[in-house]
């Protein structure tokens, strides 16, 4: 692949794509980075259109009618806010609106928006009907998210220069455009600019059916061989979530290569799935040391998700985002008024019952 290429592919990702680590033993779910390689390869495996998306049918659905009908107007789409654990589609969906809505996408994430000024530059140059898509929208600034709010409404920005008695305002006129706003924790977002939102969509969780025929797709752009029952089996394990999906058919085509297998059965995919320390339920050796941790520091609850985090060396962030919300789905971890606590069934997912020595969970 040419370098200019590979730069243009790299351009259009999501900033926050997570990654997976040079040990392929190492945590795949949290991973934080990803060389250039595995994101150009994660593109390639994203669908393009509508009818490829796979999953979130209600979301779909609705979203088809609200493109056809904005078409049939030659009108610009609403705002739309898209909510929902990490991995489940929201940069893809966004990337599908442009393409469905043939327009421009210009993609950042609400960190890399530092200031004002970058906010007005990016702004500024977006044509009519084209899409802004800012992933982790709960995370910028106050300042930069003022400047949003008129911006949205009216399409016009007021950007104040010099001080005193020498402040002037400076109007600045946009071109209608779409803002497509993603989240994993939309209770974060403020009120006035969630209420600016006028379209919203919240993905939950897939389920295995749905992410065996995901890998499949992926197997079959990979080039790899590979049986339903191993396809089955990797999406039995991949926490409900697309991005994880690939994720571990990427790592079961490794060790498969590695064991000079010409196929991927369901005996290859459970030999690497174990060997990569993701259990039958999906869980990798985070999710397990939260509970165990909660469960032998805590006596199972409830405790504060700081004192877990502290306990663990981990980011509350980190709990918070990626471990919880896939614990509470399986029905793992509760949260209570006083703070998180475990379930039976997590008891006797991790071997424990009753109350046991703390120096016997971490066998």
């Amino acid at each position: 692949m040419k370098e200019e290429t590979r730069r243009k592919l790299l351009k259009a990702s999501d900033p926050s794509l997570p990654a997976v680590g040079d040990d392929p033993v190492a945590r795949l779910i949290q991973a934080k980075q990803e060389n250039d390689d595995d994101v150009v390869l994660s593109l390639s495996l994203r669908p393009t259109k509508l009818s490829e998306f796979t999953g979130q049918h209600d979301a779909i659905k609705n979203l088809k009618v609200c493109i056809e009908a904005a078409k049939e107007r030659n009108e610009h789409l609403e705002h739309i806010l898209l909510s929902g654990p990490p991995g489940l589609g929201k940069t893809s969906l966004a990337h599908i609106i442009a393409h469905e809505m043939g327009t421009k996408i210009t993609a950042t994430s609400g960190p890399a928006i530092d200031k004002a000024g970058d906010l007005i530059g990016i702004l500024t140059n977006l044509e009519k009907g084209d899409i802004l898509f800012i992933d982790e929208i709960h995370r910028l600034s106050k300042v930069v998210e003022e400047f949003l709010y008129p911006a949205m409404e009216d399409y016009q920005i007021d950007f104040v220069i010099d001080k005193g008695p020498y402040a002037k305002t400076i109007k600045f006129n946009l071109k209608p455009f779409t803002l497509v706003g993603a989240t994993t924790r939309s209770g974060l977002l403020a009120s006035p600019l969630r209420g600016r939102f006028g379209i919203f969509y919240h993905l939950d969780f897939y389920e295995a059916k749905e992410l065996a025929s995901i890998i499949m797709h992926s197997a079959q752009i990979l080039g790899i061989r590979i049986t339903l029952d191993a396809a089955n089996e990797i999406a039995r394990r991949a926490r409900g979530t697309p991005r994880v999906a690939n994720r571990l058919l990427k790592r079961v085509r490794d060790y498969a290569q590695v064991g000079k297998h010409t196929e991927v059965s369901r005996e290859v995919a459970i030999q690497a799935l174990n060997e990569l320390k993701i259990d039958q339920a999906g869980l990798d050796e985070l999710d397990r040391r939260v509970l165990q941790t909660i469960i032998g520091v805590y006596d199972g609850g409830p405790v504060g998700v700081e004192a877990i985090a502290a306990s663990l060396n981990e980011e509350v962030d980190t709990i918070v985002d990626t471990v919880e919300p896939y614990l509470l789905k399986c029905g793992f971890l509760k949260r209570t008024s006083r703070g998180r606590a475990v379930t039976k069934l997590a008891r006797q997912h991790c071997g424990v019952v009753g109350k046991k020595r703390e120096e016997e969970l971490f066998l």
